[in-house]
Parts: structure tokens; C-alpha cells; sequence
């Protein structure tokens, strides 16, 4: 995609948004490489971004936009050492900072998996024999209740299919216990009684809502599979609870997902997993789509949820401040397999594995990591 805007040799470059689907290592070297070019071709680079750790790395002036309008505007130093409109404040304040409070050390075991490999067929074609793919190898991990195990990696490290493979959502190897019972024995009904229990939040809020169906319907049709013998009444109230526990006006369960900003649709999907009161969610990159205000907000929310419901995450990211604000433990993948794996505080503070340190030496507030 730079290599299309360069074509035909511009004078400006409008980057809208570059990095924020790419993992810290990526985003480092995308950047690297438009100083690089801005400097050979001397470009000038309109960059527009919610990340204020990008625009604090790489912009001269920065301007600052809220409902449609220029509030603020200023060199780079001195708008994040004075910020002067209160906007810029909340964004500036919206940054994750410091570590999730820890959860108790005796919380007793909800969820173990050990040796989980995951591997996918490779075609070859007529006379050569088909291999594959190890995407997860051999991972091992084991989440108490009120804890919230953190993995982090490059894009393709395997950290999504370790996730969906804990759930069941895709076939694998190992042993996996959720409150001591070996799902791996299960048959379809018990999976069916598991899934009440375990739920997931998808990484886009805009296409894991079905268009179709009201806020209403997507937030109770679990009900409608799990607890079929509640009354029309009874789902109707289940769903305003659960949209009031997310924040969210129960009057709005009429709306469709379009009428929401990102934010709400996050909470939507949120209060679609805990209507079946479940007591370990995944997360799968659950604030990447979002920007710094909403996603703090979310955070705070997932946070509260915790705790009120003493809820276990397995929280999913590649933006390693999210993960420090929320996580007790810690894995570090890279090409499916585990590099580094411990207390969230001590792999922050003294990363052992080359690649973990690359990885935090990427992210632009390492110098803050305490």
C-alpha cells in the first residue's frame, strides 16, 4: 500500500491509520521505514492516528480533532507536556498506566490446559504428500478465578488459535480441565452444558454483531439456547440486566448494531457473553479497534466486571500497555510456541527472552515501563 502511494512520486503522504491492526514489532518498522522514505524523497506525512504513543514518537505538531473540529494544535513536546483544552487532557489521561490490582494466589484452579498443539493440513497437490502447519506447539497455561492471564505476540504467533483452541472452536491436541473436568471427554451435550460457562468477546465490534437482529435479540439469543424454558418476560428483563451492567440504557435493546459507535458495540458484545453468567471469558483483543478514551473506558469496565463477578480472562493483545493495565500473568508467543511465561510485573520489569525484550523496546512507553 506504500508502494502504490509512491508511484507517482508525491509531495505529501496522507497515512490514515497505518499501524493500527499491526503488533508493536510491525508498527516499528512501518514507521522506520516512512522516516526513512519522508527523508529521501522529503515528503511531507499527514499521519492520523488515535495511538498517542505513535504520534508522540514520530509527529512535529500534532492537532488534536473532537466532534468535527480543531480544538487544539501545537509542536509535539509541548503538547504532551501542557496539553491546554480539556479533550486533550482526557486522551493524554485515557493512556493505560500502572498494573491491574493482583488477584488472590489461593484462588482455586478454573481453567488448565497442558501440552495444547494445534496444526492444520498444507495441500501439496496430486504427487506430493500433504504436510502441516503447527500454528500452536505444545503451550501449557493454568487460570484461577479473579486472575487475568495475558498473551501477547507478533501478528501469526498463534496467540487467537491457542484461544479459540482452549474453547473448542477449532480441533486440538492436549489436555485441556475447566473446574477439574476433562473437557476432552465431553460429548457434544456436555460441550453444549460447557458453553454456558465459557464465553468469548471478538476482536471487531463491527462485524461480530449480526446486522439483522436488534441489540435485543443478539444480546439474549444465547437464552434461547441455554435456558429455553424462560418466558418471553423473564428474557426481556435478563437482557436489560445485562445491558445495565455494561453501562448501556436498556431502552436500547430495539436499536440495531448500526445505530452504535464502536464503543457501544464492544459493550453490546460484552453483555452478550455475560447474560449467560459465565465464569471465564476470552478476549480476544477485545479494544484494538478502539480509540484511547473508549478503550480506557471499556478496560475500566472489564476491570469492574471482575471483580463484582470474580471472572477469569484470558485476554488476548498486541498492545503490551492494555496488557500491562490488565493482566497478573503473562505469555509471550512467538511461532506458536511460548518464549516467556510468568508474573505479568516481572516479565514487564526484567523480560528475559531476547524476544520478549525486543518486543517491549518496540512499544513506545518502555521508557515508562515501571
Amino acid at each position: 500500500m506504500i508502494a502504490i502511494a509512491l508511484a507517482c512520486s508525491p509531495k505529501i503522504l496522507i497515512a490514515d491509520e497505518p499501524t493500527t491492526a499491526l503488533d508493536v514489532t510491525v508498527q516499528a518498522q512501518i514507521l522506520q521505514l516512512l522516516k526513512e522514505l519522508q527523508q529521501r524523497y522529503g515528503l511531507a506525512v499527514l499521519l492520523i492516528t488515535h495511538d498517542l504513543g505513535m504520534v508522540r514518537k514520530v509527529a512535529d505538531r500534532v492537532c488534536v480533532m473532537q466532534h468535527g473540529k480543531l480544538v487544539e494544535q501545537a509542536d509535539c513536546a509541548t503538547l504532551f507536556a501542557a496539553p491546554q483544552h480539556p479533550y486533550t487532557q482526557r486522551l493524554l489521561n485515557a493512556e493505560p498506566k500502572g498494573a491491574k490490582p493482583p488477584a488472590a494466589r489461593d484462588a482455586p484452579v478454573l481453567l488448565q490446559a497442558r501440552n495444547i498443539t494445534v496444526d492444520f493440513p498444507i495441500p501439496r497437490g496430486w504427487l506430493r504428500r500433504a504436510e502441516r502447519f503447527v500454528a500452536v506447539n505444545d503451550v501449557s497455561l493454568t487460570v484461577r478465578r479473579g486472575e487475568t492471564v495475558g498473551i501477547v505476540g507478533e501478528s501469526g504467533s498463534g496467540k487467537s488459535t491457542l484461544g479459540r483452541a482452549l474453547l473448542n472452536l477449532l480441533p486440538a491436541q492436549g489436555e485441556r480441565h475447566f473446574d477439574a473436568v476433562d473437557v476432552g471427554q465431553l460429548d457434544t451435550a456436555g460441550w453444549r452444558r460447557l458453553r454456558k460457562r465459557m464465553q468469548v468477546v471478538f476482536q471487531d465490534p463491527y462485524g461480530s454483531l449480526s446486522p439483522r437482529l436488534t441489540v435485543g435479540q443478539i444480546i439474549g439469543e444465547g437464552l434461547r439456547v441455554h435456558e429455553p424454558e424462560l418466558s418471553k418476560r423473564q428474557r426481556e428483563k435478563r437482557v436489560a440486566q445485562a445491558l445495565h451492567e455494561v453501562q448501556l440504557d436498556a431502552a436500547l435493546r430495539h436499536r440495531y448494531p448500526h445505530e452504535f459507535s464502536g464503543g457501544q458495540r464492544q459493550r453490546i458484545a460484552i453483555a452478550r457473553a455475560l447474560i449467560l453468567r459465565p465464569e471465564f471469558l476470552l478476549l480476544d483483543e477485545p479494544t484494538s479497534a478502539l480509540d484511547r478514551s473508549v478503550q480506557a473506558e471499556v478496560l475500566a469496565l472489564l476491570l469492574d466486571l471482575q471483580q463484582q463477578h470474580q471472572l477469569a480472562y484470558v485476554f488476548i493483545s498486541h498492545d503490551l500497555a492494555v496488557v500491562r493495565a490488565m493482566a497478573d500473568t503473562l505469555l509471550v508467543m512467538r511461532d506458536g510456541q511460548v518464549v516467556e511465561q510468568g508474573s505479568a510485573a516481572q516479565i514487564f520489569a526484567a523480560p528475559q527472552h531476547s524476544y520478549t525484550q525486543e518486543l517491549l523496546d518496540a512499544a513506545f512507553w518502555r521508557h515508562d515501563r515501571t
